[in-house]
């Protein structure tokens, strides 16, 4: 590097330091005469200078843009301050004025932001596929499929993925044996909840390409989803089988083991998930698996496992409290089956009770005809086969062509209520009370939006809409409707316990016969909370003796073991997890992870990597 001489023993240059490298090759006598002549006439303390100066004058200019950086980021931090300022200010004046209800403001922009935040996630995804995409197309037509693409990505940039979506169907159109453009539908599809037309993509990349990982278990995923629990332990173990160390087969396999019973395999496969990925649902279907294989140690480990991971996770804390109830821990089981309950106070039945509400309307403007009367007959044929997702789907292709339809609006709510989407049912409720319906559809409207503000823990709110729907409401159904709400509200809140033990009362005198067993749990669980443990176990024995459900039975098992009746409480809490879906709630639990397609898609990368 230097130019100095060095004999040849020496590893490091005598002058630089610089390790030595052997040149092969004959070196002419003119080489040799340059040689002599630059090692005669270089300065090593003026090369050193030189380059101290220019690394002098790179690190000025670096910092000299390091501080316009800072300059523009304060500048902008500031904009940033001055537009939240102003936008708060905005928000509280409409507020004030009643134009919008308190939080209505937050919620749309929570809900805009998750809608950009997925459609920039899918443009990511797309571009990380997108040259995979363009050397597959073997069809005519190349640079229209690219300008498809193209538009595609357009939309995306610009947060529309109902119109990237479009644009990808397009392109699909031109090229369908491109089995990744078929995958990045599939996985749209199943983004949006349309297990059918994402399972056909899923077929069709199958078809293309027998080992496509992701293909697989998507596909297994669906089909345990549809109930195919054959089809999808088939597909699953071929994932596993391409990836044995990889989360998701596992995790998947173990769910499907678990939803036919085969606990032992169940549990290896979940176990092997946990090592991989101790992730909140693998850690409670593993608890679950042992709880009914008798491991009740084991179990008890791995249920707090999950919830030192999600000490929100309500089913856990379930079924942590009957293993301890099983251990006979009396007083550990009474505080997690409480806190399970405290986490989840909307299970109460009370989409039974909405359920009973729907489709008894007798305005004859409500008449559905033509498409829309097909589609929301086929919604109610999923919702009879209890596939609530893709009833969904249906429910909001029929509000595409009648949008202002309101017992169209409400049955969409309904569904949004069973799968837990508390912010749609809020705005869908709203939006069915400001078309001014029939009493028997406004009160549908007004019980689905106290459920939903129950869920997000606005008791006092919800409380407020039971009061002007007391005032409004004619009939006792209407009535009873409202103070039922409002009592099961106050003993949430554990304030108050008089005024709720009066409306439960009210509710019970005023409902009708097919209604009782709801104010009977509303007020059984009142005298809970007032720690009236006898006059419990009387009204919520009375209501599941006209209805049973698991989650007045588990209320039932509560007041019993408070009141020291530890037997028939452990013969209460068998009922109610013997009325419990399981295979619904494993479902649940795994559509809970397939949902984080960013774990599938890390997985998958490092997996090509090695």
């Amino acid at each position: 590097m230097c130019g100095a001489s060095n004999s040849e023993e020496r590893e490091h240059c005598r002058r630089c330091q610089s390790r030595l490298f052997v040149v092969s090759g004959v070196q002419s006598e003119e080489d040799v005469a340059f040689d002599r002549t630059f090692d005669e006439g270089f300065s090593f303390d003026e090369h050193l200078l030189e380059r101290i100066s220019v690394l002098e004058e790179v690190v000025k200019r670096g910092g000299e843009t390091l501080r316009q950086l800072l300059v523009a980021v304060r500048k902008q931090e500031r904009n940033i301050l001055v537009n939240h300022t102003g936008l708060s200010a905005l928000r509280e004046l409409l507020e004030q004025r009643r134009v919008l209800a308190r939080g209505e403001w937050n919620e749309l922009w929570q809900a805009r932001m998750d809608d950009q935040m997925l459609a920039m996630e899918k443009r990511e995804r797309f571009l990380s596929r997108r040259d995979r995409i363009v050397a597959l197309f073997g069809g005519p037509g190349r640079e229209e499929f690219e300008n498809r693409l193209q538009e595609a990505e357009n939309a995306l940039t610009s947060f529309d993925a109902q119109g990237a979506r479009r644009a990808f169907e397009a392109a699909y159109r031109l090229d369908e044996n491109n089995y990744e453009l078929a995958y990045l539908l599939g996985e749209s599809f199943f983004d949006e909840g349309d297990s059918e037309n994402a399972l056909a993509y899923f077929r069709r990349v199958l078809e293309l390409k027998s080992d496509h990982y992701e293909g697989l278990v998507y596909g297994g995923a669906l089909h345990y989803e549809r109930s195919d629990l054959r089809r999808a332990e088939q597909l699953l173990r071929r994932a596993a089988g391409l990836h044995p160390d990889a989360f998701l087969p596992h995790f998947s396999l173990g769910s499907v083991y678990l939803g036919r019973g085969d606990l032992p395999r169940a549990v290896a496969h979940l176990e092997r998930a946990v090592a991989l990925d101790p992730v909140p649902q693998a850690l409670f279907l593993l608890g679950s698996c042992l709880y009914e294989m008798g491991r009740l140690g084991e179990a008890i480990r791995r249920l707090q496992e999950a919830l030192s991971a999600d000490p929100a996770l309500e089913e856990a804390h379930q079924l942590l409290g009957l293993a301890y109830l099983d251990r006979r821990w009396n007083r550990k089981a009474l505080d997690a089956l409480s806190q399970a309950q405290r986490l989840s106070p909307k299970q109460m039945r009370y989409r039974d009770l909405v359920l009973y509400l729907t489709g008894r309307s007798d305005d004859g403007s409500l008449k559905l005809e033509g498409e829309t009367a097909e589609l929301f007959a086929r919604a109610g044929k999923y919702l009879e086969r209890d596939d609530l997702k893709q009833a969904l789907v249906t429910y909001r292709q029929a509000l595409a062509l009648a949008p202002e339809h309101p017992l169209l609006l409400m049955s969409y709510a309904l569904v949004c209520l069973q799968l837990d989407r508390g912010r749609e049912i809020e705005a869908l409720s709203r939006k069915v009370l400001e078309l001014e319906p029939d009493e028997l559809l406004r009160a549908t409207a007004y019980a689905t939006l106290i459920e939903a503000l129950r869920s997000q823990g606005k008791f006092l709110e919800g409380n407020r809409i039971g009061l002007r729907l007391l005032d409004e409401g004619k009939t006792n159904f209407t009535k009873t409707l409202a103070c039922y709400e409002m009592a099961f509200n106050l003993a949430e809140m554990e304030e108050d316990l008089d005024q709720a033990l009066e409306y439960a009362r009210r509710a019970l005198d005023l409902a009708p016969d097919e209604l009782k067993q709801f104010p009977l749990a509303a007020l059984g669980w009142v005298h809970y909370k007032r720690r009236e443990y006898a006059q419990a176990v009387e009204c919520l024995a009375r209501s599941n003796e006209l209805g049973p459900s698991p989650t007045t039975l588990t209320h039932l098992g509560m007041a019993l073991l408070a009141a020291g009746e530890e037997e028939e409480a452990r013969g209460a809490f068998g009922r109610a997890r013997k009325l419990e879906p399981r295979v619904g709630a494993l479902e649940e639990k795994m559509m809970e992870c397939m949902k984080d397609s960013a774990r599938l898609l890390e997985q998958v990368r490092r997996r090509q990597k090695r």
